[in-house]
């Protein structure tokens, strides 16, 4: 009996050996993995992912009883995985529009939850600070399901050098927040950013509130806090009234009560995502020549190659009176040679045609 305990315990530490060299070996090819990402601007967590290699590799197992074993061995090895890789990855710094309290910022906490979080007072900043190099990705909203498209956020992508390789969405819930003593009664004044104001358009046309636009719902907030008066309130989250002292008077106060704002994370490196990934979204932007039925040939185009369109509108160009170009989402990957037929046929309707990127939908 003993020599059997001894012979199971002399594998076991071979095992163990081999495994220990294994290991290594994984957790080189997470650095790997940690630094793409961070240079792609993409989450740590990628469910997809590990699902199909938990599909592929229990498959190996023949011992039904010993698989599930193995899966949940597999589960840990990626939960140890992702947690380096996370802590590689906390020296990254992103860029968000606002300060702490605001919705980005939320975003872009659950997106990157250890990383530098860099504010800044606009679109424009947080997007050009990635563009320099002072970030290495930004957080910026792109489209709210009540209030329509971030039209600033939609013209960087336009005339920026950024891509985008991820999507995320984020339910909002707008609070009317303001000094302590303030109540629904004393408030005169409301202030917050366009979005906010027009996605409780509603609840202030009905009280009456004189409504004021400001760069963000958390400066607006720390705006009211440092004005402190009892008639003036903000716009903004919870998050925000208890970062600047304030207090909630009303909650949820959004028309929508299913108000969801998508959030686009923009880096300077393009991923090409595999032909075999599930849920590819694509990205495109372009303009048609100025002649009679492009723009229909163009969206036939996109169809009869399998990109099924879910997204189209149209923005002005700033540079020329009366022209404008459009935004399309489709369901596809770009990066497949239906893709690149795809563009090739584009560009004989379009005078400017720019991929901005992929993304997989959550």
């Amino acid at each position: 009996m003993s020599n059997l305990l001894e012979e199971a315990r002399k594998i076991i530490n071979e095992v163990d050996t081999e495994m220990a060299e294994l290991f290594v070996k994984r957790m080189r090819a997470a650095e790997m993995v940690a630094a793409f990402k961070r240079e792609h601007g993409m989450k740590i967590f990628d469910p997809q992912r590990e699902e199909e290699v938990i599909r592929r590799n229990a498959a190996k197992v023949e011992d039904e009883e010993i698989r599930a074993y193995y899966v949940n061995f597999l589960q840990n090895n990626m939960a140890v995985s992702r947690a380096y890789q996370d802590k590689l990855l906390c020296g990254m710094k992103v860029a968000y529009s606002g300060t702490e309290g605001a919705f980005a910022h939320i975003a872009t906490n659950k997106l990157y939850p250890t990383a530098r979080k860099i504010a800044y007072n606009d679109f424009l900043g947080a997007y050009r600070a990635v563009e320099s190099g002072e970030c290495d990705v930004a957080v910026l909203p792109i489209e709210n399901s009540y209030n329509g498209d971030v039209g600033q956020v939609t013209d960087l992508m336009f005339s920026g050098s950024l891509y985008v390789n991820g999507i995320t969405e984020l339910a909002i819930s707008h609070d009317l927040i303001a000094p302590e003593g303030a109540t629904l009664d004393t408030i005169k004044e409301v202030v917050s950013h366009p979005q906010a104001l027009g996605q409780c358009a509603g609840y202030l046309h009905e009280r009456g509130y004189v409504q004021h636009e400001y760069a963000n719902t958390a400066l607006a907030a720390k705006y009211v806090a440092e004005k402190n008066d009892k008639t003036v309130a903000a716009i903004a989250s919870a998050e925000a009234a208890e970062i600047f002292g304030l207090r909630v008077i009303d909650h949820n106060i959004n028309e929508s009560k299913i108000n969801t704002t998508r959030f686009a994370v923009f880096s300077r490196s393009l991923h090409e995502h595999k032909r075999n990934e599930m849920g590819v979204h694509t990205i495109l932007l372009f303009t048609v020549r100025n002649e009679a039925g492009a723009l229909a040939r163009a969206i036939d185009i996109i169809g009869k190659h399998g990109f099924n369109m879910r997204t189209l509108r149209s923005r002005p160009m700033k540079e020329l009176l009366w022209q404008y170009y459009f935004y399309v989402e489709a369901e596809g990957n770009i990066y497949t040679d239906e893709g690149t037929a795809m563009l090739k046929e584009l560009d004989k309707y379009c005078d400017r045609l720019k991929p901005v990127g992929t993304y997989i939908k959550e």
